[in-house]
């Protein structure tokens, strides 16, 4: 993304920190060296702010308003940065139950970007697990019960 002057600050303007700003500029897909160079600090620096994720206080605060079922959200228009980096919006992160540690899978199924968290992934295959049991006995309960027949015939022949 080639640097404006105008449309950085207008990325930037009302953010509290510097950091802060950084991060909304990655975001919007510009280069470090331009970031530095915009709001006059190192490239290091930057790239320090990157490297390191976010601050505290927003992992503690996504672990918390996090809910328990996946959501849905309306389709929206997200822009692929020159890099390849795509920001998926807070509300987006929320209702697919993404984690302070932001870890995703992403697959590619018929040209369809497919992206689950790990939380996400569990409830799915325990729902799975719930379907293919249901009306059923648990298995270990069964699992146990054919154990124990079997040490019976064991100890009886």
């Amino acid at each position: 993304m080639q640097p404006n002057p105008v449309s950085m600050r207008r990325v930037t303007d009302g953010l509290p920190t510097i950091s802060a700003k950084i991060r909304a500029l990655d975001a919007a897909g510009y280069a470090c060296a331009d970031i530095a160079r915009f709001l006059n600090r190192r490239y290091q620096h930057v790239r320090n702010v990157l490297v390191q994720g976010p601050p505290k206080s927003q992992s503690s605060q996504m672990d918390s308003n996090a809910p328990d079922t996946p959501g849905n959200i309306e389709p929206k228009t997200l822009q692929v940065a020159r890099n390849g980096r795509v920001v998926i919006p807070a509300e987006m992160r929320s209702a697919m139950l993404v984690d302070a540690t932001g870890y995703v899978t992403a697959s590619v199924v018929e040209g369809e970007l497919r992206i689950l968290s790990p939380k996400s992934a569990l409830l799915k295959a325990q729902k799975v697990v719930q379907e293919k049991t249901s009306g059923v006995a648990s298995p270990a309960d069964e699992l146990i019960a054919e154990r124990r027949a079997e040490a019976q015939r064991e100890a009886d022949g």
